[in-house]
């Protein structure tokens, strides 16, 4: 079935933010009195939705210290990276590229609308995608494939139509849960973690990703 549409992640595969986030977490954290290496983030918690980062790094942590903990995070973040948000090598180029030919686009993503909204705004983007799926928008983050269904529903496609771009194993496995095909890019992740992928790249610039979505088409 030819592919219609490309499901995005947003971070590490749109746009370089995965230091921000980290440097989010450790302001919240540091004044908890817990630190947190970069090796523990991005060896353990990386692409997690905030909840279950901060249950996994607080144990005992209440419903609603979580929820809190979670909202000063994010308001971190967009502190962090306003003004400094920049796309991955070949992300904004893919996404204009696909818009040309006619693909339809979608974010799905655990981060907040908030902060997808802001860094689409910031790589002048935010007039090519034609669904959004965000923290608030499915219940179950990945590997579930909750976020990627949404998508495809509110696109009105199938989901053998889509192809998922990840950074993350547990985006993968949420795409090929979803019956979609999935390009594995190795910006955070080694390739061996992103094997289940039908295509590991290096970055977006590789001329496969193209090809895997549009067959004979330069």
């Amino acid at each position: 079935m030819a592919i219609r549409a490309i499901l995005w992640d947003l971070d590490g595969v749109l746009v370089d933010s995965m230091d921000f986030h980290y440097q989010a977490f450790r302001e919240v954290l540091t004044g908890l009195g817990r630190e947190l290496s970069r090796e523990e983030y991005l060896g353990t918690i990386i692409g997690l939705r905030n909840d279950a980062i901060f249950r996994r790094l607080l144990p005992g942590t209440s419903v609603g210290v979580v929820a809190e903990l979670a909202s000063q995070k994010e308001e971190a973040f967009r502190r962090l990276i306003a003004g400094r948000a920049q796309p991955l090598p070949g992300s904004a180029e893919l996404v204009r590229r696909a818009k040309d030919a006619g693909l339809l686009q979608a974010i799905v993503s655990s981060t907040p609308r908030e902060n997808i909204a802001l860094i689409l705004r910031s790589l002048a983007l935010e007039n090519f995608f034609d669904a959004i799926v965000g923290e608030e928008d499915a219940t179950r983050g990945k590997p579930d494939p909750e976020g990627f269904l949404v998508a495809a529903r509110l696109l009105g496609i199938a989901p053998a139509e889509c192809v998922v771009i990840e950074d993350a194993p547990e985006g993968i496995a949420a795409g090929k849960a979803a019956g979609m095909r999935c390009i594995g890019v190795t910006t955070t992740r080694p390739a061996a973690k992103l094997s289940p992928a039908d295509l590991v790249v290096g970055s977006l610039e590789d001329e496969r990703v193209w090809e895997m979505m549009m067959p004979g088409r330069q």
